[in-house]
């Protein structure tokens, strides 16, 4: 009798066809897990970087206080461990404290001079936030000045104008960087109201300050510089002829699309950069390593930065980085530029500065500093930051001549 050979099913081969089958299924749904999770992390970078901070995040901690000896003791990290002034953010019955010089440190603790008197009757959380500012109020300068409110398109910023001599004409607008305020500039007041400068300390849209634009949220110069601009006119109709820009980190990159982009462009007779942001990608890329995110997380993000396809979440447009990035745009510039960074800033890497005075030397200075880290190098070196500065202005002829 003969047996049909399809009457005896081939057992080992269909379960190996199936066990691939089932492998394939689950590494499909194991990838698709994957990239629906760096697909979410990655919206939370995006919303991270576009969304102005409600607060200033804790990244010290207080470890004690002795009143009698007006001294503090904070948690030992890059930062709080800087000779020099600086201040503290903190919660309770002190919103912010100045701090002096380091007086002792271990492997875990620093203790510092208090410079803002703590009373008995004072409480301070342990989360605190160390702070480069120093001065948080224009009052502290002990310089006259007044409250001025400037017309932009999202509507009236408010600045602080230092007033110089009437005959005064080279005026200089200063910007302060992310998640921060106009109190960010108030230490280079001092140095630019004694060279004889007026001093106007601007707001920009979604800085607290300045009124929000429809989304709300950070465009990393690509919008903010029409606010600058806005300072600009307001500048030149009160008698200025020349502007100096200043800014401090994201305020440098906005200082930089005002040069590039302001139709008033050709008042501006120099920039000062703090610690600024020459490329977002640079910038992006860095903190991304610090956070230890995968790269095609870092990837997925600034795609959706420059696409706006996580507008629904994140309510921010386009932003393009390409137009962003002045190494490639250096061409362009018109002005002379003193950049002031510090090597190990830990935040804005100085990469970018280095390329930027690479490629215009004849435009660019590049003042390199060590161990002063972000926007702290007033803080670290007084002496040399000043100094360097006033040396640029002297050499470019912006100071009026009999100002020290």
């Amino acid at each position: 009798m003969n047996h049909s050979r399809r009457a005896v099913p081939n057992g080992p081969t269909m379960a190996v066809r199936f066990g691939v089958r089932a492998a394939i299924a689950g590494l499909t749904v194991a990838l698709a897990a994957v990239a629906a999770i760096w697909g979410l992390v990655s919206l939370r970078v995006v919303r991270r970087i576009v969304t102005p901070p409600p607060r200033r995040p804790a990244d010290t901690k207080i470890i004690g206080v002795d009143l009698a000896a007006q001294t503090i003791t904070l948690e030992r990290t890059a930062d709080t461990e800087l000779p020099g002034r600086y201040g503290l953010f903190t919660s309770g019955s002190e919103s912010y404290v100045k701090l002096g010089t380091v007086l002792s440190a271990d492997a875990a603790t620093v203790k510092r001079k208090l410079l803002t008197e703590i009373g008995p009757d004072s409480s301070l959380a342990a989360d605190a936030a160390f702070s480069g500012w120093y001065y948080d109020a224009p009052e502290q300068l002990h310089l006259p000045f007044t409250t001025e409110l400037i017309g932009s398109a999202v509507g009236p910023c408010p600045a602080w104008l230092f007033p110089a001599e009437p005959q005064a004409t080279t005026w200089v607008i200063q910007v302060h960087g992310r998640g921060t305020t106009r109190a960010e500039c108030l230490r280079a007041v001092p140095l630019l109201h004694g060279l004889g400068f007026p001093v106007l300390v601007v707001s920009y849209r979604n800085d607290g300050d300045a009124p929000r634009s429809g989304g709300g949220t950070y465009m990393l110069g690509t919008t903010e510089w029409r606010d600058v601009d806005a300072a600009m006119a307001f500048a030149l109709r009160r008698g200025a002829e020349r502007i100096l820009l200043m800014g401090w980190s994201m305020g440098g990159a906005i200082a930089l699309q005002t040069e590039l982009n302001s139709p008033r462009r050709d008042a501006i007779c120099g920039l000062v950069l703090e610690s600024p942001v020459i490329d977002w990608r640079s910038v992006l890329g860095y903190q991304a390593g610090q956070l230890r995110l995968p790269q095609p997380v870092t990837e997925l993000a600034l795609g959706a930065l420059q696409s706006g396809w996580a507008r629904s979440l994140t309510h921010a447009e386009a932003i393009p980085l390409d137009a962003l990035d002045v190494v490639r745009r250096a061409g362009e510039l018109r002005h002379p530029i003193l950049i002031l960074h510090s090597d190990d800033d830990g935040f804005v890497p100085s990469d970018a500065s280095h390329a930027l005075a690479k490629t215009r030397p004849d435009l660019v200075e590049l003042q390199a500093f060590q161990v002063a880290r972000h926007t702290k190098l007033w803080n670290y070196d007084p002496e040399r930051w000043s100094g360097a500065i006033r040396e640029w202005l002297t050499r470019h002829e912006l100071v009026a001549a009999g100002q020290p």
